[in-house]
Order: structure tokens, then sequence, then C-alpha cells
């Protein structure tokens, strides 16, 4: 699918480095500029607002969970539309991340043009919940 934006970042948290790699071959495939952290802390660290840029997060980490990285976002104001993927896929997780502001939840393995087609979407504003500091239904 051709991106609407020329330029942006996806930026790519989570613990399993063979996630991280595929997702960051993916994402060069696709011309898209990608960062990855292997922990919600070095996200963290670095992380800050910007236009045309998006997160695609792991829920399930050691130290700090991706829906506890949701709520540190929050906190600090960190306005970025959030992609959770996660082999975890019950109501209640779910509802805990879309309460936390994700744009869209995917399960784990997720289908690569999936993940394409849904970064394009939340990267061009087409989320009703634009990133963690916005609550509603994703």
């Amino acid at each position: 699918m051709p991106f609407k934006t020329a330029h942006f970042l996806v930026h790519i948290v989570d613990d399993d480095e063979a996630v991280r790699k595929g997702l960051s071959r993916l994402m060069r495939s696709a011309r898209v500029e990608s960062l990855a952290y292997d922990s919600p802390e070095d996200f963290l660290a670095q992380v800050q607002n910007a236009d045309h840029a998006c997160v695609v997060l792991d829920i399930t980490m050691p130290r700090m969970s991706g829906l506890e990285l949701l709520r540190q976002l929050k906190a600090r104001g960190i306005r970025l539309p959030v992609i959770a993927v996660s082999a975890r896929d019950d109501d209640e997780t779910r509802q805990l991340a879309r309460g936390l502001g994700v744009s869209l939840f995917l399960r784990k393995p997720v289908d690569d043009q999936a993940l394409l087609d849904a970064i394009a979407w939340v990267v061009s504003g087409g989320s009703s919940t634009r990133g963690v500091a916005a609550a509603g239904a994703a």
C-alpha cells in the first residue's frame, strides 16, 4: 500500500529480538523509517512527540509491560498513535489497551500487509483515537 505521507517514523518496541528484526526488515522493504527498542525503558529515554510517527508496541514484556508503557507515555504527555501487538488476545487486555488510547490492537503473528495498512491508517490520522493521551475506543 502506498503511504500518503512521504516520510514518517515507526517506533518498534518489543523485547523479542527476532520480532524486532523482522519488523525492521518489513519497514525497510516498505521504505518506512523505523527505530527498534528492546525495552520500554529504552524507548521512554528517547521518545518525543512528532508528527508522522507511530508506535508498534508489544503488550507482554518483562520489567515493564506495554500497558505500563502506555501509562507512562500518557503521564508524560506523549501523543503518538499506538498499534498494540500481542499474543495475548483477551477482552481484558484489549479493553485496558483501548482505555489507554491504543489506536489498533493486532494479534501476533501479525500479517505484514495488515500491519503496513494499519501504520498508514494511524499515521495519516485515520484513527479516532489520537495516540495514548486520548481515551476512547480503538
